[in-house]
């Protein structure tokens, strides 16, 4: 009886919270068709001036897709080796296993101010700072622990004796794993992937500390726009990222029903 009177209390502060996490969405994507040349909102008139605007601008579209290239590299490999390191984890028993996993988890707990600093005092030896080289990998080791724990969580589930079946039938340990056990948590690395992109398309402060004129992600000219002049073709690229994010959640949510339903 108790559970059930602190239920609805639950339900109330969770409306709340949800409310307060998507109330600037409904801000923003507003002022984004607004016919006014700055921020009203509500927007006194409507228009699509502002998303023309953005298309025919060379710095929105080059820095677009330089996020779309980095974001697209990086989470391959960091799906590829955050899927190595998860079976290595899960799988492997070897002295100091504990501490290489708090190291690889590292950059989510770390805080991605000092991250950045750190990732541009090395990259700056190794002449990495302004490249799309240095995104790329900047971006992949921020990747990698969300895949870790996605893929991780995945094989830490897993029925083994399927493996056990495949052994006995004689397939290898590669044979097995690219048979039987990849197909079968191949949701689990869909979803990694998924979630390497959305982190390394929205990554913004680590970027500042790489960014040249000549390699711009997307989040950092909003930034310097926001800095330099506001108008709403920063809400544009806002509404932009938030619905490319949208749409990549909502194939994380298929996957994981195809998934659950397999």
């Amino acid at each position: 009886m108790e559970s059930n009177r602190v239920s609805p209390l639950l339900s109330f502060f969770g409306a709340v919270v949800a409310l307060w996490l998507v109330a600037p969405m409904f801000v923003v994507v507003p002022i984004s068709f607004t016919g006014a040349r700055s921020f009203r909102f509500p927007p006194p008139s409507w228009s699509l001036r502002w998303y023309e605007g953005f298309f025919q601008n060379t710095e929105w579209l080059v820095s677009a897709l330089t996020s779309l290239q980095v974001a697209t590299l990086s989470s391959i490999l960091a799906t590829v080796l955050g899927t190595a390191a998860s079976y290595g984890i899960v799988r492997g028993q070897f002295p100091g296993k504990r501490f290489v996993q708090a190291l690889l988890i590292a950059p989510m707990i770390v805080p991605v101010v000092i991250t950045g600093v750190g990732t541009y005092a090395v990259f700056l030896k190794w002449n990495l700072v302004g490249s799309f080289v240095g995104f790329v990998v900047a971006h992949t080791v921020l990747a990698i622990p969300l895949v870790l724990i996605t893929v991780g969580s995945a094989l830490a589930q897993f029925d083994r004796r399927v493996e056990d079946a495949a052994a006995i039938c004689g397939a290898g340990p590669a044979a097995t794993f690219r048979l039987v056990t990849l197909p079968l948590i191949l949701p689990a690395v869909a979803t990694a992937a998924v979630f390497a992109f959305i982190t390394s398309f929205d990554e913004v402060v680590v970027a500042i500390f790489l960014v040249s004129p000549a390699v711009r992600t997307l989040p950092v000219q909003l930034y310097n726009s926001m800095i330099q002049q506001i108008d709403p073709t920063v809400a544009v690229a806002a509404t932009l990222m938030l619905a490319l994010t949208s749409i990549f959640l909502t194939i994380v949510l298929l996957v994981r029903k195809a998934g659950g339903q397999s």
